[in-house]
């Protein structure tokens, strides 16, 4: 697709107009597209959420909460829940929908550090940054002593893969960053690299999650 924007919309800027229009895709460095949907996103939490969200324990931190129907699920249950999104259209959202919500990168000075309980990174969040290894160790941080990263993954046999993507939508293509995938059986070699170990793993239709512990 060509652009009107020649070096291409921050990314931030480029999230936020496709949460506005409701759709977007990504696109590799090879001219692939994989559609985001963000139709379903803005619905509230299905059967499949639910199931991952059971594994949240206390204060919770959606990274990358997007509209906040997690969030907003985990609020209706008693969590205490803070979502964070580079995006300001996803966080205007998430307000609206009565989540507590920040325009925050997850690698800035974030509220209650060392305090969280649970900090979760669904819908393939952990690609953020395009370095796992670094997410991890930046969820370590923000946790509490004995708090727990619920992780949403890829199906097995992805390995972990970083690709420099960008993001196209009605407002053209974003500048291209840098974003992760890793598989349901790639995961325990970049947990135990920075202390945590997989404490579950699971399988729903279409799904893979684990929940990861302090080593």
């Amino acid at each position: 697709m060509s652009s009107v924007f020649t070096d291409g919309l921050p990314l931030a800027d480029a999230f936020a107009e496709a949460w506005r229009a409701g759709a977007c895709e990504f696109v590799g460095d090879d001219g692939g597209r994989i559609p985001l949907p963000l139709d379903r996103w803005t619905q509230s939490a299905d059967e499949s959420d639910r199931e991952v969200l059971g594994h949240c324990l206390g204060a919770t931190l959606d990274v990358g909460c997007g509209p906040g129907r997690m969030s907003q699920h985990l609020m209706d249950r008693g969590h205490r829940v803070l979502g964070i999104d580079i995006a300001w259209e996803a966080v205007s959202q998430a307000r609206a929908r009565g989540v507590f919500a920040l325009q925050r990168d997850v690698f800035s000075p974030l509220p209650a550090e060392g305090r969280w309980e649970t900090v979760l990174l669904a819908d393939g969040n952990l690609g953020i940054g395009g370095d796992p290894l670094a997410l991890l160790a930046r969820s370590a941080q923000l946790l509490a002593p004995g708090g727990r990263v619920v992780v949403d993954l890829a199906e097995p046999g992805h390995g972990v893969r970083i690709e420099w993507i960008s993001l196209s939508s009605v407002s053209g293509l974003s500048q291209p960053f840098p974003w992760a995938v890793v598989g349901a059986d790639s995961l325990a070699p970049l947990a135990h690299e920075v202390g945590f170990s997989v404490a579950a793993q699971h399988e729903l239709p279409g799904r893979w999650f684990a929940v990861l512990e302090r080593a």
